[in-house]
């Protein structure tokens, strides 16, 4: 791969970098980048924020132009990725829906789905949840337990869903449900497009330990969905869920970029701090785990290109995802455990009293243990690079 950039990718970075300096919230750039605390005003903010890169033509430039996208390149889509690391945008409140959601419905769904749900999910005016895993089907997701009971002209969901990101924002919900039984596991799931706000959905926060709420329990009581909210066929789920799956892991590939920023912020801080009048970064130890780091983040960076070569010549995601989500998510907990640790005592301290007056790393340190288990375990990913990159024999135990 060539690492250089054209004049025309170049043209792109200084685009996207004016609008960013124009349309950012006031005062982002100068470091005021704390969000709403108030729930409603935090969903307001993230859904203008939104609202505002679909008007610029930057809520999802590596869609297709009929669906509003830009056709973005691939060298383009990592541009893009860079900057918005670069002045750490505020995230997108509709992350499942541009990632997941939509590539899968331009994949897979009917023509009328499509129509009804790609543009709202652009515009930020129906935010979506995933409704994947349950209390006894984490990372075994055929022994999911929720039903779908086809009454008359509808099917009536009952059941609960657990982590579901952004549940309490949500419009919709991708959702699995069990309509048979049947020999083998996987079959006899299907893929329904749920509404959220019917009287048969019930969503309860998970106060996560870093005291912030991203995921949520979700209970369905005589919830309500017809033949029209079905993707792919009845019983046949199984194929969607993987298909959403190789996006999903594609889209926390990209979180590459987001890890050499966070790199860069531990540089400065081992820079910062010091020891005996010395800054960390000259004491031998510390430098030997910086090098570490180093080495493994430059690594991942250039395994998550050479992936994003390979999809963009075949022309969907790959098992290749589950290698830069295992790769990602355990380099960043190891990342935010030593910026810890090199605190010493200072970094048990928490908000006001932390290091610089807030708690960047600690809650980050608190998060990334989430990050192993989240859009699959680490153990998931392994068993996938196993059986569909290295061609190993599958998990007897399975």
């Amino acid at each position: 791969m060539d690492f250089s950039f054209t004049k025309k990718e170049e043209a792109f970075r200084e685009e996207l970098r004016t609008w960013l300096e124009a349309h950012l919230p006031a005062g982002w750039l100068e470091g005021n980048r704390q969000l709403p605390e108030d729930l409603n005003e935090y969903s307001a903010f993230l859904r203008n924020w939104q609202r505002e890169l679909y008007e610029g033509g930057w809520a999802a430039i590596a869609w297709p132009e009929k669906y509003g996208g830009r056709n973005a390149t691939l060298m383009e889509e990592i541009i893009y990725q860079q900057e918005m690391v670069r002045v750490k945008a505020p995230p997108l409140v509709n992350y499942v829906g541009i990632h997941m959601v939509a590539p899968t419905l331009m994949q897979i769904g009917t023509e009328a789905q499509k129509d009804a749900y790609i543009h709202k999910i652009l515009t930020g005016e129906e935010v979506w949840c995933q409704g994947y895993s349950e209390p006894n089907a984490g990372s075994d997701l055929t022994a999911i337990q929720t039903t779908a009971i086809k009454e008359g002209d509808k099917w009536v969901i009952n059941g609960q869903k657990v982590w579901t990101s952004f549940g309490h924002l949500a419009d919709r919900c991708f959702l699995l449900a069990r309509t048979s039984k049947g020999e083998k596991k996987h079959k006899g799931i299907t893929v329904f497009l749920l509404d959220m706000k019917q009287p048969g959905v019930e969503t309860r926060p998970i106060i996560q330990m870093d005291g912030k709420h991203d995921f949520n329990e979700v209970y369905l009581t005589d919830a309500i969905a017809y033949d029209a909210d079905i993707v792919g066929e009845v019983d046949e789920g199984w194929r969607v869920m993987i298909a959403l799956l190789m996006h999903e892991r594609t889209g926390i590939g990209g979180q590459v970029f987001t890890l050499e920023q966070q790199f860069a912020d531990l540089v400065v801080l081992t820079k910062e701090l010091q020891e005996e009048g010395r800054p960390l970064l000259k004491q031998p130890f510390v430098r030997k785990t910086m090098v570490d780091l180093y080495a493994r983040t430059r690594g991942s960076l250039l395994n998550y290109y050479r992936n994003l070569t390979k999809t963009l010549k075949n022309g969907q995601p790959g098992a290749e995802g589950s290698m830069d989500k295992l790769i990602v998510s355990e380099l960043t907990k190891d990342l935010f455990a030593q910026s810890i640790s090199i605190q010493g005592h200072r970094g048990l301290l928490w908000q006001e009293d932390a290091i610089y007056g807030d708690s960047y790393w600690q809650e980050n340190y608190l998060y990334s243990f989430g990050m192993t288990i989240g859009g699959g375990t680490s153990e998931v990913q392994r068993n996938t690079i196993a059986e569909r990159i290295l061609g190993l024999p599958k998990d007897m135990g399975r």
